[in-house]
């Protein structure tokens, strides 16, 4: 079997208990997936290319060059999904601009308010929460406002994914530690087969990155390469009831 990311960071009894204990068998695709892009936005990407010490600087949640390897492969998946009829859900964060909502986010960082400064404070006056031009939400998208980690938490993800008929989910974005897990833990909660296509994700910490890939694969989702993901979606022979993508007429 092919070496996973996550093998160099696990001992051999690691490797041996997930043989031996019988998990990560693959749990297949459903029949009718959407496709979910959870926060890929400038908090988390940055405005440019660069290290992701460099990054940090000014955009504290950036994922720096991972980030940024990680688009284009997001982007054939949302071309690949919209050319099929299939539907493309994104998330991204809101708050107020007093920042009274952010809750506990205020705990663990010492950077938080950074979040609630005018645009005019940070390195670009784009907003941190625009999701990033190089994959932008078309007009029979649906995009979900957030306040913390999961896409489902306080949110209508649920009922879209009835309304469009969805027994399923390709999982991108950020961070797969953070919101991907979370977001793929509630799913698995609501009976939700899900698949996370491994260079769609992306995590300012490598090992946080492919110890939550090998965990979330072990038991709740299966981890795939984009070619996988991509013959998955070009095989779907469903009909969806997507939006129209344009104004309702009353």
């Amino acid at each position: 079997m092919a070496e996973r990311i996550w093998d160099k960071f696990l001992t051999e009894r690691d490797k041996e208990v997930f043989t031996t204990s019988g998990y990560g068998a693959d749990a297949g695709f459903g029949k009718k997936p959407a496709l979910l892009v959870i926060d890929v936005n400038y908090n988390f990407c940055g405005d440019k290319r660069e290290p992701i010490l460099e990054s940090i600087k000014h955009w504290r949640n950036s994922c720096g060059e991972d980030a940024w390897d990680a688009l284009p492969q997001i982007r054939k998946l949302i071309d690949a999904a919209r050319k099929k009829g299939m539907p493309v859900i994104y998330t991204t964060s809101e708050g107020r601009d007093d920042g009274w909502d952010r809750g506990g986010w205020g705990w663990k960082n010492a950077r938080t308010t950074e979040d609630v400064a005018p645009p005019e404070a940070r390195k670009t006056n784009r907003p941190g929460n625009d999701i990033m031009d190089e994959i932008a939400p078309g007009p029979q998208d649906i995009v979900i406002k957030k306040l913390k980690p999961s896409a489902f938490n306080g949110t209508a993800l649920m009922g879209f994914l009835n309304d469009l008929g969805a027994d399923s989910l390709i999982v991108t974005g950020t961070t797969t530690s953070g919101c991907v897990r979370a977001s793929v833990i509630d799913a698995f909660s609501l009976n939700l087969r899900c698949s996370i296509v491994e260079e769609g994700c992306f995590d300012r910490s490598q090992a946080s990155h492919a110890i939550n890939l090998c965990d979330m694969h072990a038991k709740y989702a299966d981890v795939i390469p984009v070619e996988d993901a991509l013959e998955a979606i070009e095989n779907i022979d469903e009909d969806y009831n997507l939006p129209t993508g344009k104004p309702v007429q009353r």
